[in-house]
């Protein structure tokens, strides 16, 4: 018996440190299991180990064994008269330890999917938990009560070309493996990855006949019926578009090697807007190029685009000296809009342009600001080496009074009211739809963790943003209420721009962001860009009331996989495993009643996802559906150029899910952005038919 101990070692304490809620087996319960062990290991065993004083006997003395064994229990009798056998002290501590054993067992499964697998679950998940998370994974839909089925947007694929693949057998016959693509990793929808033809071949698969499908041979239950979900009917099933013919007692089915396009016609209308270009207004404040723009602006109307998106700059309106407004360019462009009856989303951008990706104009911050920054650098973001970031102004100073005499916040206020004063009519009539607030780099709720201008690229974990006067005296403030003044310091081995996180001493696995000093920190790092947003969003709230308002939630998906986040902590969002870092932002929207811009819609088909460990889909649908959960209006945008039928597809799966239980969508969609090459002949075509799926129109292709 010590020696089994020994061999397990779990103790109590140990039990309630793993934090797994499983029950002890009840004592009566696990005597019928210990007896129909024993009799198990009787009849059927060659050898039998019975307790831990008890030698290996062979089945020829079973009688012998019989006696013994029997002669281990003792009729115990029972208040009613009866008898009731009872266990030796032994077989109760053995089993004991066998429980232990599985609990322990348990933990460790369900820690490594957390910490490595970056499975949501729950601290005292259940063995329901991990099957939900699996089945989720491999693309089926669990709702809450447990119901499963799988989700018609899998993919079908097949592993060669174009050409046409036929597979036969018999009922007997094992089924060929399941073909799979090498881009179907961990989180990343295979049917997103990849270039898809719609009009691709067919490929013909042979079923075993129904009689036989429940066959105990290991081919009985197909791959491809696994793909395609079971307990449907395939006969017809337009989504597939899958077709079954039988053979001489074999089932055929046709079915293409690629998903077919999925008819919107009557969902949901989802409003679109195109982003105008950056500089469609100069630095004078003039609309530039007027006749080209409505030239296109009225192509746009043709196609029943709902409206524009305009970057509204601060470098721009407020250029030259504080409080000092040149509104002259929107004005014509507002005018524009209004003659077209289109309408308009304005994004109040406190931030500059020119040194990001996609940036093809320099718009910097007004020239006042940067005289003060010249002489009082400390007003913008600054990394762990001293370097600066001008791009928007540091949270650090957002009451602070370094801006001639007026804070950073009361400076978007002023400029955020005189937009509201100035284009009055236009707000009185419903043109403006809705407000995007501009809350940091890009106009993005995060730190400027990754500037470009510095050398970060893809995929660098970023750095932490903290090392002006202003954020360090914050720093220090929160580390002496905690009763540490030594915390008021950023990690020292959190790695540079372009380092991965096993790299770093701060991002590795068990690395000091878990420690008590890191949690510290991140927790402050993250609730100053909570603060932030609630103290700019509060103010545009009072401005614009009335209108919708919205916050820019950019998506940092690379590194996504790992336990830490590297990426998303850098960028102020404490998202490290079994922690939801977006919680807090959801939560401060919905005080203020603001809707959530996402734009993370979509990768580059040129990313390397599985070298970052990145996993769009999963930020994605973190994101976005706490945001529903909070019923928080969800807008969105295309984070790359799109032109073609794929990418189209791809966003309209992202606009209107279909396999949400509560069908949520989002309320609008930005399309960046109108160019020449949007107008082209057959680009055009092809946005126009996104825009009617938008609006849940029939095309004529899916009324034949």
């Amino acid at each position: 018996m010590a020696a089994e101990i020994q061999r397990f070692a779990i103790s109590e304490e140990d039990d309630d440190e793993m934090g797994m809620d499983v029950k002890e087996e009840d004592d009566d319960d696990d005597e019928d299991d210990d007896d129909n062990e024993d009799k198990n290991m009787v009849t059927s065993n060659p050898t039998v180990v019975v307790g831990s004083d008890v030698g290996v006997l062979s089945t020829g003395g079973s009688n012998r064994f019989v006696m013994q064994h029997n002669q281990q229990y003792q009729d115990q009798q029972t208040p009613l008269g009866g008898s009731r056998r009872c266990r030796p002290q032994e077989e109760k501590e053995r089993t004991k330890l066998r429980e232990r054993q599985r609990r322990a067992i348990t933990a460790k499964i369900l820690a490594g999917l957390r910490r490595h697998g970056n499975y949501n679950l729950r601290v005292r998940a259940d063995i329901n938990d991990v099957i939900a998370a699996l089945a989720r994974e491999a693309g089926w839909v669990v709702l809450p009560d447990g119901t499963t089925f799988p989700s018609r947007s899998q993919n079908t694929r097949t592993s060669g070309g174009g050409a046409p693949t036929t597979a036969v057998t018999s009922s007997s016959a094992q089924m060929p493996a399941q073909h799979s693509s090498p881009n179907s990793s961990r989180g990343i929808s295979p049917g997103y990855r990849g270039a898809v033809d719609y009009n691709a071949p067919h490929m013909k698969v042979g079923l075993p006949p129904t009689s036989s499908s429940y066959d105990a041979s290991n081919g009985a239950r197909s791959q491809t019926s696994a793909m395609i979900g079971d307990g449907g009917d395939l006969h017809n099933d337009p989504l597939l578009g899958i077709s079954i013919d039988n053979d001489n007692n074999r089932q055929v089915v046709d079915m293409p090697t690629k998903l077919q396009e999925r008819d919107f016609a009557g969902t949901p209308y989802v409003p679109i807007y195109v982003m105008l270009p950056l500089g469609v207004v100069n630095m004078k404040c003039e609309l530039v190029d007027p006749d080209g723009l409505v030239k296109q602006l009225k192509v746009l109307k043709s196609i029943n685009v709902d409206g524009v998106t305009v970057d509204c700059w601060w470098g721009i309106v407020e250029a030259h000296a504080p409080q000092e407004y040149n509104w002259n360019g929107y004005k014509r462009l507002f005018q524009i809009l209004r003659e077209l009856k289109m309408k308009l989303q304005v994004v109040m951008s406190f931030h500059e342009c020119g040194g990001n990706v996609g940036d093809d104009v320099c718009i910097p911050l007004p020239h006042w600001v940067a005289e003060i920054g010249r002489t009082n650098p400390d007003i913008f973001f600054t990394d762990r080496s001293g370097k600066r970031d001008p791009e928007c102004l540091s949270w650090g100073i957002d009451k602070e009074r370094v801006l001639r005499g007026r804070t950073a916040v009361e400076v978007y206020f002023d400029c955020m009211r005189s937009f509201r004063v100035e284009f009055d009519e236009f707000f009185e009539d419903g043109m403006i739809s809705m407000i995007v607030v501009g809350l940091g780099p890009c106009g993005e709720l995060r730190y400027p963790c990754n500037p470009v201008k510095h050398g970060w690229r893809y995929p660098g974990i970023g750095e932490f943003q903290c090392y002006d006067q202003y954020m360090l005296k914050s720093l220090r403030k929160a580390a002496e209420l905690r009763g540490h003044s030594f915390w008021a310091r950023g990690p020292e081995n959190a790695g540079s721009y372009n380092s991965r996180p096993h790299e770093t001493g701060f991002f590795c696995d068990g690395g000091d962001y878990d420690g008590y000093y890191g949690r510290f920190f991140l927790n402050w790092y993250s609730q100053v860009l909570v603060d932030h947003g609630d103290r700019v969003l509060s103010l545009a709230k009072l401005a614009f009331e009335g209108t919708c308002v919205s916050a820019k939630l950019s998506g940092f998906h690379w590194w996504y996989k790992t336990a830490s986040h590297a990426a998303e902590l850098t960028a102020g969002i404490y998202n490290s495993s079994n922690r939801n870092g977006y919680a807090a932002i959801t939560a401060m929207l919905k005080r203020h009643k603001a809707a959530l811009c996402f734009t993370c819609s979509e990768t580059s088909i040129d990313m390397d996802l599985s070298r970052s460990l990145s996993d769009p889909e999963g930020l994605s649908w973190q994101v976005v559906s706490g945001a529903w959960d909070a019923c928080i209006p969800v807008a969105s945008e295309n984070s790359f150029p799109c032109h073609d039928r794929q990418g189209y597809s791809y966003l309209l799966e992202r606009a209107k899910p279909m396999s949400h239980p509560d069908g949520r969508h989002f309320s609008s969609f930005t399309y960046l952005r109108l160019s020449p090459l949007l107008t082209e002949r057959q680009n055009l075509i092809e946005f126009e038919r996104f825009v009617k799926r938008m609006h849940g129109e029939a095309l004529l292709e899916y009324q034949r």
